[in-house]
């Protein structure tokens, strides 16, 4: 197994981002903080450094930020019982929204075609714990880090498997097209690997015996757990890695505009405040 270590150096914040994505059907709202289908976000605030270098941005809607996204990973992006978007990513896509004086609009999709959508110039950004890497790198741009995300191994609490040098020899079941996915196939090969359009369907096949345990970022990991009685997260992370949000290779102004979005606020602390809501740090 190859030693599994930082993609990246965390920039401004550290808490667990989802880095995968799920099967979804697609769908257009407006979102708030709460996340509306039907708000518009009101450019009436206070010009801020992030809305002035936004004026001569191009959009793929005129006056809406496009954001594409997997709404299937709690506490980062999901839907209320009234359709509704909320989560980590949603907040934090709202409030850049509003520096940029846009109205936030919401696309759900899987996580492969939330990626696509970026590329194809069919959103401005994409939001889904999506992780940086050269590969991903090649076919588009990234903001500076806004978050460090572990990949953690969900397991049953009688199993045999107790460290990461344990996975050797199981059948791991992961989401597909993510890094956990590339990570233990590159790690122990694809016979070794399971790829569930979910994380939920991987950690249901995990409570059915048909694999041995599950890699998926902790954050959706800490839920599935507390949700499944008799599984458990091993103590050992198996990668930690960053994220950023996605925009179309060559989009110089997207990136710096949102760039400077970000740096606002982590700044003015609104950022780990939208972290705080959702995940408890103890």
């Amino acid at each position: 197994m190859k030693k599994v270590l930082s993609v990246m150096t965390a920039a401004a914040l550290t808490l667990s981002l989802a880095g995968c994505g799920a099967t979804g059907t697609s769908s257009s709202s407006s979102a708030d903080s709460t996340v509306s289908s039907t708000e518009t976000v009101s450019s009436s605030e206070a010009v801020s450094s992030a809305e002035t270098a936004s004026e001569d941005l191009t959009t793929v809607v005129e006056g809406k930020l496009t954001m594409s996204t997997n709404a299937a990973f709690p506490p980062y992006e999901m839907t209320t019982d009234s359709g509704d978007f909320e989560g980590i990513d949603v907040e934090t896509a709202q409030a850049i929204a509003d520096k940029l004086g846009l109205e936030l609009q919401i696309d759900d999709m899987d996580f492969d075609s939330a990626l696509l959508a970026v590329q194809q110039g069919k959103s401005d950004i994409v939001m889904a714990g999506v992780s940086v890497t050269d590969d991903r790198l090649a076919v588009m741009d990234f903001t500076d880090s806004y978050a460090t995300g572990i990949q953690s191994v969900i397991v049953p609490e009688n199993s045999d498997i107790t460290s990461i040098d344990d996975l050797a020899g199981h059948l791991i079941g992961t989401q597909r097209g993510t890094t956990g996915w590339l990570y233990c196939t590159d790690d122990y090969g694809e016979d070794s690997v399971v790829a569930y359009d979910d994380g939920l369907t991987a950690v249901r096949a995990l409570n059915n015996g048909q694999v041995d345990c599950v890699v998926i970022d902790n954050a959706p990991a800490q839920e599935f757990v507390a949700s499944n009685p008799g599984l458990k997260i091993l103590d050992t992370n198996y990668v930690e890695e960053d994220y950023a949000i996605g925009v179309a290779k060559g989009n110089t102004a997207m990136l710096n505009a949102v760039n400077n979005a970000l740096k606002e606020l982590k700044a003015d602390g609104t950022l780990q405040a939208i972290v705080d809501k959702y995940i408890n740090a103890d």
